[in-house]
C-alpha cells in the first residue's frame, strides 16, 4: 500500500524538495509513497485570488481566510488524518509519527502569515493542530517536510535494516545513547572500552545507562515522563515499596 501525502500550500514548488533525494527520494521512485500538492490559491473566488485578510480586532499581519481553506480541504476530503502546521498546535511526537506512518497517508495544511481563522478548526474538528517545536517559521512548509520525512523513513523497506528505527531517540521515551566508530583513537580520545569488549550484555547495559543519564540531564521533561511511566504498576499488579 502506498503512503499518500497531500500538502495544501501556497508554495507547491517546495515539494517534494529534499524528500526527492536519498532514502525518501528512492522510496518515492519505487512508489512506496506519493506526493501531491494542492494550491490553496486555486480556491479563492475573487479575481485577485485572495487567500488572506486583516485580523478581526486589529493587529499586524494577515490571516488565512476560512472559506478558501475550507474549499481546499473539501477537495481532498478522505479518511486520512489532516494536520495543520501551526505554532499554536500540540507538539508532534514519535509515537504520533509512527501511528501516521502505519496508516494510508496524511494531509498537511501549511499555514502562512498570522495563521488560520479559528473557525476553520471549529468547523473541522478532525483537523489536528500540530507544532514541530517551540519555534516560529515563516510558513508550515518546512515543518511539513520534517513531518513527512519522519513518517517516510518508517515505511517498510525504506531503511536498510528492519530494526534500524527501533533503538533511536524517543522510541522508548529516552534519548539515544552516544555512537562511536573508527578510528579507535581520534584527537586523544578513544572509544569507550566497554564497546570494544564484545560483551553484548555489558554493552546493552552501558547504552541503557547512558540513554537514561543523557535524557535526565538534557531533557528533564522526557525524563519526568519516562520515570512516571516506570513508576506506574502493571495492569492488575500491586506495587511493593
Amino acid at each position: 500500500m502506498t503512503f499518500a501525502a497531500t500538502i495544501l500550500t501556497l508554495y507547491p514548488e517546495m515539494f517534494p524538495g529534499p524528500l526527492g533525494v536519498s532514502l525518501a527520494g528512492r522510496a518515492l521512485e519505487r512508489g512506496d509513497w506519493s506526493c501531491e500538492t494542492v494550491q490553496i490559491r486555486d480556491f479563492a473566488t475573487d479575481k485577485h485570488r485572495t487567500v488572506d485578510d486583516t485580523p478581526a480586532g486589529g493587529g499586524a499581519g494577515m490571516v488565512l481566510k476560512p472559506d478558501v481553506l475550507g474549499a481546499a480541504i473539501e477537495s481532498i476530503a478522505d479518511a486520512r488524518p489532516i494536520l495543520a502546521m501551526t505554532p499554536r498546535g500540540k507538539p508532534i511526537t514519535q509515537e504520533r509519527i509512527r501511528a501516521i506512518a502505519e496508516g494510508p497517508g496524511v494531509t498537511i495544511l501549511c499555514g502562512r502569515f498570522e495563521g488560520f481563522d479559528e473557525r476553520l478548526f471549529e468547523h473541522y474538528p478532525q483537523i489536528e493542530q500540530i507544532s514541530l517545536a517551540d519555534i516560529v517559521l515563516s510558513g508550515g512548509e518546512p515543518a511539513a517536510l520534517a513531518i513527512l520525512d519522519a513518517c517516510i523513513r518508517l515505511l517498510p523497506g525504506v531503511m536498510g535494516a528492519p530494526t534500524s528505527g527501533h533503538e533511536e531517540s524517543f522510541e522508548d521515551g529516552l534519548l539515544e545513547y552516544p555512537q562511536y566508530t573508527r578510528p579507535q583513537e581520534w584527537e586523544g580520545r578513544t572509544i569507550p572500552e566497554v564497546l570494544r569488549s564484545g560483551d553484548h550484555a555489558k554493552i546493552a547495559a552501558w547504552r541503557k545507562a547512558r540513554s537514561e543519564d543523557d535524557t535526565r540531564l538534557r531533557r528533564p521533561d522526557l525524563w519526568d515522563r519516562y520515570s512516571g511511566d516506570r513508576d506506574q504498576p502493571a495492569s492488575g499488579a500491586r506495587r511493593k515499596d
